[in-house]
Parts: structure tokens; sequence; C-alpha cells
């Protein structure tokens, strides 16, 4: 196999990860909007979905960034894919960055007292935080709607996986992300109880 031949799966590889990482969150976060619609009856599984789709969210992250950081860094193959849109390339630090402040103060808002002055700086942050989330990923989901749906089902076909190879490699991390989330989700959720019965005192 030519060097070219497989630096461009390597590309492909990469691109392959990070499309089904973004669709296992799109229905994660999907259902987790959901909850709340009627989030004080349903504050359990927003807290339990939102764990679980953490360690999904930063491995998608994690893949993003390397193929900004192969860009900017010259790297041939990554150079040769090119680059996202100049709008989603601006946007993308912004989505990043207000992924991991929502994600950081829901996690802290399990840990601390609903009604202790901290429990109340990170509940407006994770409020505050969310609607520019909210925003900023809807444009972000819109850009690559169509790139994602049409490179999500090259690892689930067989033809897809002889395609770009290390197809079983990159069905392993997506589904231990969510083992590891699910395992988060176990060990987190219960301590967020006190939270359902806040402002009933």
């Amino acid at each position: 196999m030519a060097i070219r031949e497989v630096d461009d799966q390597s590309v492909e590889g990469n691109t392959r990860v990070t499309v089904n990482f973004a669709v296992i969150l799109f229905v994660l976060l999907a259902v987790e909007g959901l909850t709340i619609v009627a989030i004080r009856p349903l504050l359990t599984w927003h807290v339990a979905v939102g764990l679980v789709l953490t360690p999904p969210l930063l491995a998608k992250i994690g893949s993003t960034s390397w193929r900004i950081v192969r860009y900017y860094t010259g790297s041939t193959p990554y150079t040769r894919k090119g680059p996202p849109p100049l709008l989603l390339r601006l946007l993308g630090p912004f989505v990043v960055l207000l992924s991991v402040i929502v994600v950081v103060s829901g996690i802290a808002l399990i840990l601390v007292a609903s009604s202790s002055t901290w429990g109340q700086r990170f509940f407006f942050v994770h409020k505050a935080s969310f609607i520019l989330w909210f925003v900023a990923t809807s444009v972000h989901v819109l850009g690559h709607i169509v790139d994602t749906a049409r490179e999500a089902p090259g690892d689930w076909f067989p033809a897809g996986r002889r395609a770009v190879r290390g197809a079983p490699a990159r069905l392993w991390l997506v589904a231990s992300s969510l083992v590891l989330g699910a395992l988060l989700a176990l060990w987190l959720t219960p301590h967020a109880a006190h939270w359902v019965f806040y402002g009933d005192q």
C-alpha cells in the first residue's frame, strides 16, 4: 500500500470516528433535550444522560482537535483533505469551550449542595452556558449534517469497513466511551438526588 494511501486512510479514519461520535451525541442530546421539558420529574434522567454522553463528547473533541492540529501544523494528508468551512472553524472553539463548561458545571452541581452559594453559582453558569451552547451547536450541527449523514454509515456495512481500515477499533472506541459513560452515570447520578427537592423547602 502506497504511503499516500496509508496517510489518506488515516485521515478518513479520523473523519469516520468523529462522525460516529457525532451521531451518538446527536441521539443522546436529543434525549437530554426532552428531559428539559419536564426537568423536575425527569431530573434523574437528565443527569444520567448527561453523564453518559460526557465520554463520547470528550472523545469527539479529541478527534476533531487532532484534525485541526494536524491541519495547522502542515500535515500533508490533512492539508490535502482541507479545512472545514471558515464559519465552522471560527465557531468550533466556542462550541468546544461551551460544551466543556456545560458538562463541568453540570457535574459540579451533582457534587455541591443545592442550597449552597456554590450550588447557586454553578446553577447559573450551567443554565447560561447551555443557552449559548445550544445556539452555537445548532449552527455547528446544521453545518455538518450533510457530511455526517454521508460518512456515518461507513463503518457499519461491510463495503464501507473494507474501504477504510481500522473500523473495528473505531467501533470499539465508540462502544467503550458509552460503557464508560454508563459507569459514570451509575456512580454519580444518585448524588444528584438533593436537586430533586430543590425549591420545595
